[in-house]
This record gives structure tokens, C-alpha cells and sequence, in this order.
């Protein structure tokens, strides 16, 4: 381990509950209650309070499920225009503090410290706490700060002391604060590669970091061991200031049980695709290829593809393109353990161009659309202004089952 304090300095900015820390930032009204922000439809729990997790309701829940577990919480459908604009605003925050700033996703991020001490006249942990003082007096929402030597360290100690809280893990101090870290814990480990490590006797970020750095590469290869380099204070992974454009942006996940319950699998498809929508239109991406999969109890997958005719991050467009695939791959008589989306065909949404007959243009206008359409409905009332198509189902609900679509702020 290292034998100085802070030979390098970075710190990870990560928002609390972010969706539903924007909700309550707008609705001060609703801080003494649980709150819920539903997906796409309405169709599962994206993000939700403390409250509400202490509770029992997790990501990815069925909303059906959530509201028996836990009637008197708000359920609110997400507003993703609006939390584009709370993350514009956060990281508008953030580069007051320091020229290196990395977008990580709409609710985190990473910046570099070194020599910023002397900038501010302060020490990391004031530097920290004044982030965080920032972050609540002007967007109203809390952020958790850890600074530590290298990405993955900063990033495991801005977990430690959730809700607002900041944690520092200086060079001297890494294997201590290690073991109390669980091996789960550890950015990139999930449960396979843990039920893995724990065969070998590595139960802990510490136990991870002391091990022999073959053991480490036999088991999880260049990746695994590129961590064991970062958890032992060598920095490998930079700020990506001016991100590469992905190959790829893809959510996927186990379904926590094997299961034949389509209601479920849909729900956590819905969930997926509302996580990849957010994450295309908040980097500001398009995408023109979509892969639905699911995967089998015997692990085996399998997956169809849609190609979009053109580039789009609208989470209708995704979510009809879901369902109609989820209809082709669902077979009654199978047991399903994972699912998820992929999207591929990456490019700048600044990069999107008029077509010969108008249909992005019209999709634009689609999205605008809507929002004015929710804006109306916020102000007045909910159905003031309604599609056409579903009035007849209104009929039969108390709301609207559509909402904002993913949109990109001019």
C-alpha cells in the first residue's frame, strides 16, 4: 500500500435518491413522505427514498407490488426533462470547484483535486463539505462526496457516509477503510464474480487488495486485476474529460429468482429501458440499433434486434420496440433468470440530421409535444389535454398510464 497521504486527489460527487431528491426539491410537501418514481408507463419503481427502501422496495419492483408493500408512500411518474435540467444544474455546480470534471452518468461524477487545495485555501475534506453545502443551498437536493487516490477508491467512499456525508481515504489509510468494505461492494463485482472470490477466500475489498495479483488475474482476468491496482491506491483510470463516444449503452440485470411471470419480466424491461433511454438523452446520444434479450434458466440467451430508421433516444420509441420483441422471444413454458437492452449505432444526438421526408423533424416536434402536454396537465389538472387514442381508456383510470418522453432541453 502507499507509504504517503495524497500523492494523487480525486473525489466522486454522487447524488442522493436523485430522482426522487428532484421530486421532493420541487414538492417540499412531500419530505415527510416516502416517495417513488415510476417508469415509462408506470410499469415499475426506478428510483425511490430512503424511506421507501427501508420499507422493502427496491429498483426494478413492479409498481403493483410496491403500492401493497407500501400504500401510503407518493408514487410519481418520472419527469426526465426535468432531471436533465437538476443534473445540468449540479454539474454547473461542480465545475466552479475544479476545471476536471467527469460526467459519470446524470448523478455522479468525478473531480480532479490535485492542487485545488491550494486554490480554495482548504482542505480536501472543507473542499468536500463546501461541494456539498453548494449543491444543497442551490439545486435543493444532497450529494455524498469521497476523496481518495485513484477513481474506484473515491468511488467506494462516496457510498460509506450516504445520505450527505463525506468520507476521505488518504494513501496510509486505504487498508484499513478496505476492510470494512464488503467485496460486493467494489465497482464492477457483481454477484457471480463475488460467489466466485468468496470460493478463494476474498470476503473483503482488503482481502482483494492483499491477494497475490496472479490469483486475481486467473480469476477475473485484465479487468480484475486493473481494480486490484486502483483498491491498492495505483491510479489506472483517468478522467475522461472529453468522453469517447460508446460502442455501446446497454441495462441489464438478473431478475432475482427464476420465473415464468411475464408481468414481472416485462416490469423489469420497462425498468431497463428507461435507465438506457435517461443515460442516451442525458450524455446527449443517439441510438439506431436495439437488442432485447432474455436469458433462459439454463443460461442460455436469446435475443432480437430492431434497427430504428433513424437515430433516436426516445423512450417510446424504445418502449414500443420493447414490447414487440418481448412478444417474439416470451414462450410460456420457459423459466427466465435475466433480461435486459442494448443499444447500439452510438453517435452525437448534435450529429442528427433532417431526413428527405420529414420523420425526424416530426418525432422532434412529437417530443416537444409532449411536453408542453405535460406542462398543461402539471398546471391545470391531470387529462386538461389528453391523446386522442386514449381517451377510452381514461374512461376506465383515474390518470393517464403516458407521460414525458425522454427530451432534449434546447
Amino acid at each position: 500500500m502507499l507509504l504517503s497521504d495524497w500523492p494523487n486527489a480525486v473525489a466522486h460527487v454522487d447524488a442522493d435518491c436523485f430522482f426522487a431528491a428532484c421530486e421532493i426539491a420541487r414538492r417540499p410537501e412531500l419530505r415527510a413522505r416516502p416517495v417513488c418514481v415510476m417508469s415509462s408507463q408506470d410499469a415499475c419503481i426506478v428510483a425511490k427514498t430512503y424511506d421507501a427502501k427501508a420499507a422493502g422496495i427496491y429498483t426494478g419492483m413492479p409498481v403493483w407490488e410496491a403500492k401493497r408493500l407500501l400504500p401510503r408512500a407518493v408514487y410519481i411518474p418520472a419527469d426526465f426533462g426535468y432531471y436533465g435540467q437538476m443534473s445540468d444544474k449540479l454539474f454547473a455546480i461542480l465545475a466552479r470547484f475544479s476545471p476536471e470534471v467527469e460526467v459519470y452518468s446524470i448523478d455522479e461524477g468525478f473531480i480532479g483535486m490535485n492542487g485545488i487545495r491550494s486554490l480554495w485555501r482548504k482542505s480536501y475534506a472543507e473542499i468536500a463539505d463546501t461541494i456539498r453545502a453548494a449543491v444543497k443551498s442551490e439545486a435543493g437536493i444532497t450529494v455524498s462526496v469521497g476523496v481518495s487516490v485513484t477513481k474506484t477508491l473515491a468511488k467506494i467512499a462516496s457510498d460509506v457516509h450516504k445520505p450527505d456525508g463525506t468520507t476521505l481515504v488518504a494513501g496510509r489509510e486505504i487498508l484499513p477503510f478496505l476492510g470494512g468494505i464488503k467485496v460486493r461492494s467494489i465497482p464492477g463485482i457483481g454477484a457471480n464474480r463475488e460467489a466466485l472470490l468468496n470460493k478463494f477466500k476474498i470476503f473483503t475489498a482488503a482481502d482483494y487488495a492483499q491477494a497475490d495479483s496472479a490469483l486475481i488475474r486467473r480469476l477475473l482476468g485484465k479487468a480484475g486485476t486493473d481494480l486490484w491496482h486502483e483498491l491498492r491506491g495505483t491510479p489506472l483510470f483517468s478522467l475522461e474529460l472529453a468522453p469517447k463516444l460508446p460502442k455501446s449503452v446497454a441495462r441489464t440485470a438478473s431478475l432475482g429468482q427464476v420465473t415464468q411471470d411475464r408481468n414481472l419480466i416485462a416490469a423489469h424491461l420497462s425498468h431497463h429501458t428507461t435507465r438506457m433511454a435517461t443515460e442516451l438523452a442525458t450524455k446527449r446520444y443517439l441510438a439506431q440499433r436495439l437488442t432485447v434479450f432474455l436469458t433462459l434458466k439454463s443460461f442460455a440467451s436469446r435475443a432480437v434486434e430492431t434497427r430504428f430508421d433513424d437515430p433516436t433516444a426516445n423512450v417510446f420509441t424504445f418502449s414500443r420496440a420493447v414490447r414487440e420483441t418481448f412478444a417474439q422471444l416470451y414462450s410460456p413454458g420457459e423459466f427466465y433468470r435475466g433480461c435486459g437492452v442494448i443499444a447500439t449505432e452510438i453517435r452525437p444526438a448534435a450529429e442528427r440530421s433532417l431526413d428527405l421526408f420529414g420523420e425526424v423533424f416530426d418525432d422532434d416536434r412529437k417530443e416537444k409535444l409532449m411536453e408542453t402536454v405535460d406542462a398543461l396537465n402539471k398546471k391545470y389538472g391531470n387529462h386538461t389535454v389528453s391523446m386522442l387514442a386514449a381517451m377510452s381508456a381514461m374512461k376506465k383510470k383515474t390518470r393517464s398510464r403516458f407521460r414525458l418522453p425522454m427530451f432534449e432541453a434546447e
